[in-house]
């Protein structure tokens, strides 16, 4: 199959209303909504008009002086964004202008019911916008289930930031499927309602504006559903952006590489990914934003397992990328604070 065979992608739907801070549901909606059947008529009736989906809270960053260089945009997974101490010294020790932050908790008992994206823009001295993925129902995984047995979310609310040193407006939420994949497939105890999404927003840069969006692709998929997923991406960010530069990062799920040389996972990653031929049809370029190294690494608890390749990306358009680097996400006595490593690069406008 090649990116021409893909059935046509249906239009992203946009969120771009604004608020300073997420409404939390109700205790008597989520336990309603964990009673209710598992079909996608009720995630959807459910979902659809909850505000929180339909929201997204931003705080501007304090006034900064802007880089006349070149600029460095990061991305991380942070797994929950636990470990809140470690991953400030960690994003603190790459110093980026824009961070694109995901799956991080707000009012989840896994991470101390904290307000973890904010805290981690207060502790840098950064502004975020922050979006919801999805609303947990639960306590998480498995292994969360366990540790965190008795205890109760506050929210429930797992979701992609983009953290910014500089000034940022026209922020989007991107909904780039059609939700309710871990509603109906919740054999696993990890009930939630929701969507996979985007976030994108305006960067104002000494050198002129840029679009920066974080995403995080569904990992329930195939190589055909995360190119969809980027084709509706695609689509709204062309309508923002127009002609402006972008740099789109994240965690785009790339498992078809799994198993294929890291020569390959750089130079020739659209033979096993449709999604890098629909974007190098687009025009960005992604082999001077990366490397050729796994982003996936073990936790203490000893997962996952090997065999680990990159599933975390950079890419741009309008913007020539160097120094691209992939940071290991430890704390100072070498424990992993994420089962995703940090990457990093720079960027200059043409």
């Amino acid at each position: 199959m090649t990116a021409d065979d893909l059935a046509p992608s249906a239009a992203a739907e946009l969120v771009t209303t604004v608020v300073p801070k997420l409404p939390v549901p109700s205790i008597a909606f989520r336990e309603e909504a964990m009673r209710s059947p598992k079909t996608r008529a009720e995630h959807d009736r459910l979902a659809l008009d909850l505000p929180a989906f339909n929201a997204v809270e931003i705080r501007g960053p304090a006034p900064v002086i802007r880089p006349d260089g070149p600029l460095r945009i990061a991305a991380w997974n942070a797994e929950r964004l636990k470990y809140q101490k470690p991953s400030a010294d960690l994003v603190a020790g790459v110093a980026p202008d824009v961070l694109l932050l995901s799956e991080t908790d707000l009012g989840m008992a896994r991470a101390g019911n904290r307000h973890t994206a904010g805290d981690l823009a207060a502790a840098l001295g950064m502004g975020y916008a922050y979006g919801v993925e999805f609303l947990e129902l639960g306590l998480g995984d498995d292994r969360e289930r366990a540790w965190h047995a008795g205890e109760t979310n506050a929210a429930g609310f797992h979701g992609n930031a983009l953290l910014s040193r500089l000034p940022f407006g026209d922020v989007a939420l991107i909904r780039l499927d059609d939700g309710a994949v871990w509603w109906l497939d919740a054999k696993d105890g990890e009930h939630r309602l929701g969507w996979r999404m985007a976030i994108a927003a305006r960067v104002e840069a000494e050198q002129g504006p840029f679009w920066a969006v974080v995403v995080h692709l569904e990992s329930k998929s195939d190589a055909a559903d995360r190119a969809r997923q980027m084709i509706r991406l695609l689509q709204a960010v062309d309508g923002l952006a127009q002609g402006l530069p972008v740099v789109i990062g994240g965690d785009l799920n790339t498992n078809a590489l799994m198993g294929h040389s890291p020569a390959d996972w750089l130079a020739g990653p659209q033979k096993h990914e449709l999604l890098f031929a629909v974007m190098a049809e687009a025009g960005f370029d992604w082999q001077d934003g990366n490397t050729a190294d796994a982003t996936l690494r073990m936790r203490p608890d000893g997962t996952p397992l090997p065999p680990y390749c990159r599933i975390d990306w950079l890419l741009s358009r309008g913007l020539d990328a160097s120094n691209a680097r992939t940071v290991p996400a430890l704390d100072k006595a070498g424990d992993a604070i994420s089962d995703h490593d940090l990457i990093v690069a720079d960027f200059a406008f043409r």
